[in-house]
C-alpha cells in the first residue's frame, strides 16, 4: 500500500449554480439560504482604484466563503467517492488537505485524474510518502512494518517564537497562548 496526500485548490470558486447543494445539505438554516445566496450573487471588491464584480464563487475573505466551501467539498467527496472505481481505505481532509491509503501508486494516479474530472473548478494536487514519510497538516507520519508513527512537523522556517502573556497584543490573539502557559 502507498500512503498519498491530496491537495485540492478549490480557491472559493463555489459555482453559484450549486447553490442546491446547501439547500440539500441542511446544514444551514432555510431562512438563512436567500442571504446566502445573496452574498455568493454580489460580490464586488476593488483594485487599483477600480470597483469588479465578482461573476463566479464565492468571495474570498468572506467569512461565509470557507463555510459554503466545505459544505460543497463534503457533497463532492459524497459523490466521488460513491463514483469512483476503488474506495480509499480512509479519507481524512483539513480544509483543503486530504489524507488517503490506496492501492499502490499506479492506482493512486488514476485516482487523481479521476478526482479531477469531477468537477471543473475543483483541481487535487498530490504529494506521496517518501522513505515512508508523509506530511499531513503539522504532522510528519511514518511508516515503520504495519505500523505509523507520528512526530510534530517543524517548517524549515519555524522560528520558535511565540507571543509573551504579558504582551500588549489583542487579548483574542493570546488566548491560546494563556491556555497552554506554566506559571
Amino acid at each position: 500500500m502507498s500512503a498519498c496526500k491530496f491537495r485540492h485548490k478549490i480557491s472559493f470558486h463555489v459555482p453559484i449554480k450549486d447553490t442546491n447543494i446547501i439547500k440539500a445539505s441542511h446544514e444551514v438554516p432555510s431562512d438563512l439560504i436567500p442571504l446566502i445566496e445573496h452574498c455568493l450573487t454580489t460580490t464586488y471588491f476593488s483594485r487599483n482604484n477600480q470597483f469588479y464584480e465578482q461573476t463566479s464563487g464565492a468571495a474570498v475573505g468572506s467569512l461565509i466563503s470557507p463555510v459554503i466551501a466545505n459544505i460543497f467539498m463534503k457533497h463532492f467527496e459524497k459523490e466521488a467517492l460513491r463514483k469512483t472505481f476503488k474506495k480509499p481505505e480512509i479519507w481524512f481532509r483539513y480544509v483543503d488537505d486530504i489524507l488517503i491509503w490506496r492501492h499502490g501508486r499506479a492506482e493512486l494516479r488514476k485516482f487523481l485524474i479521476f478526482l479531477n474530472n469531477q468537477h471543473s473548478n475543483i483541481h487535487f494536487t498530490m504529494d506521496i510518502e517518501e522513505n515512508g514519510k508523509l506530511l499531513f497538516l503539522d504532522v510528519l507520519i511514518s511508516k515503520k512494518a504495519d505500523t505509523l508513527g507520528h512526530q510534530v512537523y517543524r517548517k524549515p522556517t519555524h522560528t520558535d517564537r511565540y507571543l509573551h502573556a504579558e504582551s500588549h497584543h489583542h487579548p483574542a490573539q493570546k488566548t491560546v497562548y494563556k491556555q497552554f502557559t506554566c506559571t
